[in-house]
């Protein structure tokens, strides 16, 4: 237990944003039943730091708010956050207050949630993608910091900064609202994954889920823990703001990833959602393909299933491990990892995983980490045969070449393999998923989006988001991205019927 004189932090979860039409319908998702991801690493970071940090849930609630209207696809939209209302938070009951925002689809609630916690003079310090990328946004709401390290080596050294203490270590890796010396921005040793502390029960316990994606789960109360294993990334997609944090690729040993996996396990939880879409890169190091092999070993062992929700990279799961050498690259696919990574034997294994199909045929060239498309399909294929009963099969659309012509052949190339893959297992639930491409701030293509003139929308909760398209592309309207969207939505476990 903390001391009575121990710094008190509340960090707080934002509530979930939903957009409204004139029939109430949602056109989001509501995840306010998910479980927390970042939450768990940032709770232990603070409370090993010293600190009494304490999770404030703002999405776990019944509670609706409009804050706006906006117009799009000529429907009236009401803005709206889910959870608890934001005003209920006493500013004062915490000596300084964390946010997280890595979505600009949730600036205006950061926004709002952030001015609130700041009117009585507490401090409060915002990190995640968005702010890192705009931080001045974040600075107007009344932010006191912006942390820009991902690492978490930043937080404690910032935190006794805004608490009027001297920092442990010369900050870095931060920017402050009121301050004519700014600490360098790059923070000096960042933190490796293995150097995270474990949470505590207790924290595992708040950040479990109790959903996933409207998926039924077989087993009834079924709760979902979540691990990330490690972080940054060894690509550089233009799409992407991982290489801005210039952290290289770090990795948790299997002995600490299944530690973590315990940790959910010890919690409660039926299942994990093992997060990061770099997971394989442990490939690329020596031993890691045995790594990768014996973390899978470990979480079978423990009885748990496993979800893959960002797209684990199918080249890696070659027999090349996606790797150029001067005689070429070798794309046979791995049968002994892909059984290990996406096997389900009915108990235990791999539940569901979302694969990146993106752009197979045309527009491969804006995602160069993907495989030649047959190489593709013998993967898939690989997939299914491992038993894997639920694919989501994200697809991207609304580039600026993107005519009706392409998402034509997008359209056939993705139902004849649907149907091959059904030949290998008939019960195979399998959706495709069709996000539209957005600006994701602080990436060379949202700078390319910006100056294409193509961009028609300048609301956040907009333009944030995959599933309402505001980019034209050159040969199609936003409001045309859209049809497609939805026409490729029929593909899947219910594609037949909607012929």
């Amino acid at each position: 237990m903390p001391s009575q004189n121990t710094p008190t932090i509340g960090l707080v979860e934002l509530p979930e944003l939903g957009l409204f039409d004139p029939n109430g319908k949602n056109l989001l998702a509501d995840r306010r039943g998910t479980a927390l991801i970042s939450k768990q690493v940032l709770l232990s970071n603070l409370q090993a730091a010293g600190f009494d940090a304490q999770l404030i849930n703002l999405r776990k609630g019944k509670h609706q708010e409009a804050f706006g209207k906006v117009i799009w696809n000529d429907t009236e939209l009401t803005k709206t956050y889910l959870g608890q209302k934001i005003n209920d938070i006493d500013p004062s009951a915490y000596e300084a207050w964390g946010v997280t925002n890595n979505f600009s689809q949730h600036r205006d609630i950061a926004r709002m949630t952030i001015k609130h916690l700041a009117s009585k003079g507490r401090p409060v310090v915002v990190g995640g993608s968005d702010a890192i990328a705009d931080p001045q946004v974040y600075f107007a709401a009344g932010a006191t910091a912006v942390v820009l390290d991902k690492s978490g080596a930043a937080n404690g050294p910032i935190m006794d900064y805004v608490l009027g203490k001297k920092p442990r270590e010369e900050l870095s890796g931060v920017i402050l609202a009121n301050s004519s010396q700014q600490p360098s921005p790059r923070v000096k040793r960042p933190l490796s994954p293995e150097e995270w502390a474990l949470p505590e029960l207790s924290i595992v316990q708040q950040c479990l889920g109790t959903t996933y994606k409207d998926l039924h789960l077989p087993k009834e109360g079924a709760l979902i823990g979540s691990v990330f294993a490690d972080m940054g990334c060894d690509r550089k997609c233009d799409f992407c703001q991982t290489p801005n944090y210039r952290l290289g690729y770090r990795a948790m040993s299997p002995d600490r990833t299944l530690q973590w996996f315990k940790a959910q396990k010890d919690a409660g939880a039926w299942g994990v959602i093992n997060s990061s879409d770099q997971f394989l890169g442990r490939i690329l190091k020596k031993g890691g393909r045995e790594d990768i092999l014996e973390i899978m070993k470990g979480i079978r062992e423990m009885e748990l299933a496993v979800f893959y929700p960002n797209g684990l990279e199918l080249k890696k799961t070659t027999m090349g491990r996606g790797i150029n050498r001067k005689e070429g690259m070798d794309l046979r696919p791995d049968e002994e990892l892909i059984k290990a990574l996406w096997g389900w034997d009915g108990k235990t294994g791999c539940y569901l995983a979302y694969i990146p199909a993106e752009r197979p045929v045309f527009g491969r060239q804006n995602y160069a980490k993907l495989l030649p498309w047959r190489e593709h399909c013998e993967i898939m294929k690989a997939i299914v045969r491992a038993g894997l009963p639920h694919i989501i099969y994200g697809c991207i659309i609304g580039f600026p070449d993107d005519s009706d012509e392409t998402l034509l052949r997008l359209e056939e190339a993705i139902v004849k393999l649907y149907e091959e893959l059904l030949a290998i297992n008939p019960s195979l639930n399998f959706q495709v998923l069709p996000v539209s491409i957005f600006p994701i701030p602080g990436t060379p293509q949202s700078e390319q989006i910006y100056k294409s003139g193509l961009l028609r929308f300048d609301d956040p909760t907009i333009f944030g988001g995959v599933w309402t398209p505001s980019v034209d592309t050159h040969y199609l309207s936003y409001k045309e991205v859209v049809k497609w969207q939805r026409h490729l939505m029929q593909i899947g476990s219910s594609y037949m019927q909607h012929q």
